[in-house]
Parts: structure tokens; C-alpha cells; sequence
């Protein structure tokens, strides 16, 4: 049997959330309501969702399991691998997000790895790499343009619906391209268009987050997760420079806030739970088999994070999947079938289709 560990967002991968203004209101009324209600907002934790599905698997009399968590369900997986390893058969991870690393930097980090992949791929495919020759400049032009003078538009919801009205700054830019809202195929022919003053494609993107089926996102436990896990033990000049590291030139104000993690600290005042960095930034060490999949092109959770977190696992197979993003294995047949021969076969999975893959072809726009 497998047990899945998600994010903490039905149907949803690592829950990102972006404040927009002055006074985030939102989040202290849903706080408010929360605690009247007489929940405890600490007690929701990824120490706490580790013991629920240790005690889980044995209220379901289930000897042995196997355990596949993606984006923050790497997060618990790996934390329930560590303090409840009794009873798990194998561990895969999928866009990991390592206990000991996930936080603001982290998601700079990401942000740049993801990136820079794809610009390596759209210069090693010559088609790409003579259509667009200049990627990483035009967006850099367009970061530092849009964070002096950002623009409005109308601009009608890839999902269908009235348009609405969606501010391109150099902020939203960047967390367009990390929430994968463009097709990454698209991506050289999106950035291409912006810097020729097209910015129909960011602006349709970006309208697609403007609406959220109600449910979709458990905001409260996102929050206790990231404000007392996350957020915590670093400051906002550790965040400016981890930003500056990662793209050096363009605006502080883009750099100040991290990819879709925006104002989190501001966030996290409001949310008032404890600090649990202590108990929760560990290292796994574990000899149950572990398998990593990352795509290479995750702006999210970078496909290096899996190298680094498996030096503690002396049983782990890392794969990386060329051309993918977010969330690898339901975009990739081939990461399907590793992960279907590991669980088969942990401590022999068949990793022969990843050789030779190559990246979706780029899409190529006339000039």
C-alpha cells in the first residue's frame, strides 16, 4: 500500500501566498475567526501530520508502507521518515522541499536554479538559442522597467471568465514564472514578447491567479506551517541578500520579498505561532530506501535540493527529469515508470528512460 502526502492544499502543490497592499487584513480576520473557534493554530505542524500518519498506519492494522510525498509532502515525508521510520517499506520524494533547508532563501535559490536551467536548454537548442539570444537580459530589463513603472491591464483568465485587472511589476514577473502560470515551452517566446512590448502572455497568466475555487487552498495550516517552520531564523537582510545573490541588478524592492512568499514576514506577525525551527530544520538520517525526482526546470524547489538531501540517506536514488517543473511525475511517463519500478523494487529501480530525454521543444514565435 502507498500513502500520499501532499501539500497542505487539496489538489494543489506547495502552497505559495503573495500579499498584495498595505495592510494585510485578510489574513488577521481569518486568524481572528480561527482562534474564536477555539483552534490552536500551533498544534497544526508537521510534527503533529507525521504522528497522524504513524498512528494511522497502525489503526489500519497496515504492516508495511510505501510513502510518496510532493513539494511541502516531501517536507512531511521526510520529517515522518525521521521521527516514525517504523512501518515505512520506501520513501519518494517528489519536488522536495527538504525540512532542514525549506525558508525564504531557499525559495531564492530555487527561483535561480530553475531559471538558469532553462536558459541552458533554450541555448543548447539552436532554433531557441537564434530566436531568442538575449532570454536573461530582456528579462532582467523587464524586471528593473516594470519594478519603476508597473503596468495595469485588462486581461481575461487563461481558465475562461470576464477579464480582470492585473498589475505587471517586476515582483509579479518573476512569480509568474515561478507558479509555472506560462507554459514552460512557452516561456522564451513570453519573455521575448514582453521585451517588445507585448505583455499579453504575463498579463493572462497572471489573471489566472486571480481566481481560486473556494476550498481549494487549507490557508490556515499553510500558514502554522510556513510561519513556524519556514519563515523563522531568518531576517529580512538575510532575504534582500539572498535575493541579491540570486539576481544581482535588479530592484531591492524585488529582492526584499521572496518568490511567491511575499511579505510572509509581515504574514507571520499576524499569524503569532511559536518558532519550530529547533525541532523541525533536521536532517533525516535513514537507511529505508528514498527516491528522489525532480524536475529541472522547478523554480519552486530546485532539482539541486535532492543531491544535497540525500547525503543522508545511504539508500537513495536522485533523478533528475530535463524539462520539467513543478510536481514531476504526473507531466513525465518516464518518471511514472521510475517511481512504479522503485516501488516495485526499492532498492533496484529502473532508471533506464531518463537517459537521453530531452525537453519539451520551445515554442518559436516569428519575429
Amino acid at each position: 500500500m502507498a500513502v500520499h502526502l501532499g501539500a497542505p492544499a487539496a489538489g494543489a502543490a506547495l502552497t505559495f501566498v503573495t500579499l498584495l497592499g498595505p495592510a494585510p487584513t485578510a489574513p488577521a480576520r481569518c486568524r481572528d475567526r480561527l482562534a474564536a473557534g477555539g483552534t490552536d493554530l500551533s498544534a497544526y505542524n508537521s510534527t503533529q501530520n507525521a504522528a497522524d500518519f504513524a498512528d494511522l498506519r497502525t489503526a489500519l492494522g497496515i504492516e508495511q508502507w510505501n510513502v510518496y510525498g510532493h513539494s511541502y509532502g516531501s517536507d512531511l515525508a521526510l520529517t515522518y521518515l525521521r521521527r516514525h521510520p517504523q512501518g515505512i517499506r520506501a520513501v519518494a520524494l517528489d519536488s522536495v522541499a527538504p525540512p532542514q533547508s525549506v525558508s525564504l532563501p531557499f525559495a531564492w535559490h530555487s527561483a535561480r536554479e530553475g531559471l538558469d536551467n532553462l536558459y541552458q536548454a533554450c541555448t543548447a537548442e539552436p532554433r531557441c538559442k537564434n530566436r531568442y539570444p538575449d532570454l536573461e537580459r530582456t528579462l532582467n530589463e523587464q524586471v528593473r522597467k516594470l519594478a519603476a513603472r508597473p503596468l495595469t491591464l485588462n486581461a481575461r483568465p487563461p481558465q475562461g471568465g470576464d477579464p480582470v485587472k492585473v498589475v505587471l511589476d517586476g515582483g509579479a514577473l518573476l512569480n509568474v514564472l515561478v507558479a509555472k502560470s506560462i507554459p514552460l515551452a512557452d516561456v522564451p517566446a513570453a519573455i521575448d514578447e514582453l521585451g517588445r512590448g507585448r505583455p499579453e502572455r504575463f498579463a493572462r497568466a497572471r489573471a489566472a491567479g486571480a481566481i481560486q475555487v473556494a476550498g481549494q487552498i487549507a490557508h490556515g495550516l499553510t500558514q502554522s506551517v510556513v510561519c513556524s517552520e519556514w519563515v523563522p531564523g531568518h531576517s529580512p537582510s538575510d532575504v534582500l541578500k539572498a535575493g541579491r545573490e540570486a539576481f544581482p541588478g535588479w530592484p531591492e524592492a524585488v529582492q526584499a520579498q521572496a518568490p511567491q512568499l511575499a511579505f510572509q514576514d509581515r504574514l507571520c506577525r499576524i499569524w503569532n505561532v511559536p518558532d519550530r525551527t529547533a525541532v523541525q530544520r533536521v536532517p533525516t538520517v535513514q537507511s529505508v530506501p528514498v527516491l528522489f525526482i525532480n524536475g529541472t526546470f522547478d523554480m519552486k524547489t530546485g532539482a539541486g535540493w535532492a543531491r544535497r538531501t540525500a547525503r543522508t540517506l545511504s539508500r537513495s536514488t536522485v533523478v533528475a527529469v530535463p524539462g520539467i517543473g513543478h510536481w514531476a511525475v504526473p507531466q513525465s511517463p518516464c518518471a511514472q515508470k521510475v517511481l512504479a519500478s522503485f516501488l516495485a523494487r526499492p532498492a533496484a529501480p529502473d532508471t533506464g528512460c531518463v537517459a537521453g530525454l530531452r525537453w519539451e521543444p520551445f515554442t518559436i514565435t516569428p519575429k
